[in-house]
């Protein structure tokens, strides 16, 4: 039996018993739709994730206290609430004055409450100097940014990330008015442009930024730097200018063996490393997932090809009788088990499209994350393959016990 003559079978049993396709069907749809839908989201979430990472600046580099194992996926001594005071204000003079490094800015940080009128508020903080805004890129929509002399001078002044404004002023201008962070009063100089995270996971919409100087003298009560933010001159390599700070910050505590640092730094393509890894893992994972959707819709697909068999055994016999084929037999129902799970991943790749595209103008529609719209091509040919291979797998037994009927007992059956 030709191919095309297996095909018009297939479609003739198909349209024969239309309700039972399509609840066969609906299983492979299910699980089409839902790797679609799993890894369009996940690679959604990976761009937006790296997306945020790579806005905060491409040549930064993070300077921590506290040495780790070296691998870039180990935490520092400090990021395990270790206290470390290694990092010192020489130096952050010490590194300003090379010339592979553009800029750099020292950062403490705490938590405390912040109050305005009856509203309060848990919120992180950061003492920084002016130079932090330029490296960064941080941008405000009202007010000024953190000044030199606002450091020089203990100015009580503050920044304020645009969720945290909304939550304590409400519909109220903060700029110049006076907020209290613990029992330090602070006027509000400006208001960040965005919110999001920032590095170290911290959530810059309702951060609080001071200068440096009253956050260790009156907030904290140190002498020593929590992270040095440095941005690296584009003239240099950022390998060449990692080696600098090492090379900088061994000389000033005094260390000589390169495996007993008393420090780490960290780069953007640490970050992008990391998260790219945590990202991939967490897609493959809900994609296994959705994959056993795909199973049980096989094992659907083979319970009702073995149903139609029992159903069509005198139909069987006829064929064989008029010259039919085991090979023919088979042929015939794999078409059918193949044609049903192709017909079911073609409607699931739809659906999942569909799916995903509503998602997409939702969250850009109805919230203010850049999310961006991503249908991945492997998620269509992994749609594709499986739902092909699921069919050949689940069909084969079926069409097997099929064409090895006897005509003699297929047309005897009742």
């Amino acid at each position: 039996m030709r191919i095309r003559d297996s095909f018009a079978t297939a479609l003739g049993g198909l349209k024969h018993g239309r309700m039972r396709a399509v609840l066969t069907m609906l299983g492979i749809v299910i699980g089409i739709s839902s790797v679609i839908i799993l890894m369009s989201i996940g690679q959604s979430a990976q761009d937006y994730i790296i997306n945020q990472v790579q806005s905060i600046g491409s040549n930064l580099i993070f300077v921590i206290p506290g040495g780790s194992s070296g691998s870039k996926f180990s935490a520092p001594a400090s990021a395990q609430g270790i206290v470390i005071k290694t990092l010192v204000k020489a130096d952050l003079d010490a590194l300003k004055r090379e010339t592979s490094i553009t800029a750099a800015a020292p950062v403490v940080s705490g938590q405390a409450q912040a109050f305005y009128g009856d509203n309060s508020v848990n919120v992180g903080y950061q003492g920084t100097t002016a130079d932090l805004f330029p490296i960064r890129a941080l941008t405000l929509k009202e007010g000024y940014a953190l000044t030199s002399d606002d450091v020089n001078a203990f100015n009580h002044v503050a920044v304020i990330g645009p969720d945290l404004a909304t939550t304590l002023f409400g519909r109220l201008d903060p700029v110049g008015k006076y907020l209290r962070l613990g029992n330090v009063s602070f006027r509000v100089s400006g208001i960040l442009s965005k919110g999001g995270i920032g590095p170290g996971g911290v959530d810059q919409g309702n951060i609080v930024i001071i200068p440096i100087t009253v956050a260790q003298g009156e907030m904290l009560g140190i002498n020593y730097y929590n992270m040095l933010v440095i941005e690296g001159n584009n003239d240099y390599n950022i390998d060449f200018v990692q080696n600098r700070i090492k090379s900088v910050l061994r000389q000033n505590h005094g260390v000589t063996d390169p495996n007993k640092d008393d420090f780490t730094i960290r780069t953007q393509a640490d970050a992008l490393a990391i998260l790219g890894s945590i990202t991939s893992v967490l897609t493959l994972f809900l994609t296994a997932i959705a994959c056993i959707s795909l199973v049980v819709g096989g094992v659907g697909i083979m319970n009702i090809m073995l149903v139609s068999v029992t159903e069509r055994t005198k139909e069987i016999g006829l064929r064989k009788a008029v010259g039919a084929t085991d090979n023919d037999i088979l042929q015939q129902f794999l078409v059918e088990s193949v044609l049903l799970t192709f017909l079911g991943g073609l409607i699931g790749i739809i659906v999942g499209a569909i799916v995903v595209t509503a998602i997409y103008f939702g969250v850009t529609l109805f919230t203010s994350t850049e999310w961006t719209f991503a249908l991945p091509m492997s998620a269509i040919l992994i749609a594709v393959a499986v739902s092909t291979i699921t069919g050949l797998l689940f069909g084969i037994y079926p069409a097997r016990k099929a064409g090895r009927k006897s005509p003699m007992e297929a047309l005897r059956y009742e």
